[in-house]
């Protein structure tokens, strides 16, 4: 994991964001060639959208990458070119929730912060919660800031995430038993994969009719329609006399 090699913010905070609902395998290459294509806040912010969305393809989810373009202009603007070291601070940046705002002062910065992602609950569901349904994360947590090394948290977390991996390979997934456990949704047929093959068609050819798009996607123009309505208004795409192309 390439991101355990550095104590870089922006670096750890692409690899958290890349990580979201998405598993460490297909992110490990896709981290290296992003950080290598935009290895600053400045380089990311002066790539086009295009440019970052043609590195994205594979990992989905877009609107991720679409995030951390809007988080690189806002740290230039308003913290200097330089992530911020606080939690409370990280959290105003778009996309950056609690937990990720708490896993870059964890591993970018080592502070003893209280954080729980899927790896970590399921540990601590099956050492505390062994018989028990719906457990929350709010009775997690408190056992977690127990446990926490507070001398070098990164180093605990990291160990925390690889015993559940490893109670996750051998049977013991606790998740289902989670409050906060949902079941992701099919990606075949769905509206995700839609907006995906629309985009990675606009990646790669600028300036595609409805019909353009339909005819390279296989889609039916009706739902092309739709995906590129949602798509123009949040900010993906723009259209023009000509067509369709991704955002500047």
């Amino acid at each position: 994991m390439p991101w355990r090699e550095t104590s870089d913010p922006y670096h750890i905070l692409v690899s958290e964001v890349m990580l979201q609902q998405t598993q460490v395998g297909r992110v490990v290459e896709k981290f290296k060639e992003f950080v290598a294509a935009f290895p600053d806040i400045v380089a990311l912010d002066r790539a086009s959208l295009q440019e970052v969305l043609s590195i994205w393809q594979g990992l989905g989810y877009n609107r991720r990458a679409l995030a951390l373009k809007s988080v690189a202009r806002q740290v230039l603007e308003e913290f200097g070119g330089r992530l911020p070291g606080s939690a409370v601070d990280l959290m105003q940046l778009k996309g950056v929730g609690p937990y990720t705002a708490n896993a870059v002062m964890a591993f970018a910065f080592n502070e003893p912060v209280v954080l729980v992602e899927t790896n970590i609950r399921t540990v601590f569901i099956h050492h505390f919660f062994t018989d028990d349904e719906g457990v929350r994360d709010s009775g997690i947590l408190p056992l977690v800031e127990a446990t926490l090394d507070r001398d070098n948290p990164r180093v605990w977390y990291w160990a925390l995430m690889d015993y559940g991996t490893m109670l996750k390979k051998s049977g013991l997934d606790m998740n289902a038993r989670s409050a906060h456990y949902q079941r992701q949704t099919p990606f075949h047929g769905s509206f995700r994969q839609v907006r995906g093959m629309i985009l990675k068609a606009l990646v790669s050819t600028a300036d595609l009719t409805i019909l353009d798009i339909a005819r390279e996607t296989g889609l039916s123009s009706d739902r092309v329609s739709e995906a590129v309505q949602r798509l123009e208004a949040e900010g993906f795409i723009v259209s023009e006399t000509t067509g369709y192309r991704v955002s500047e």
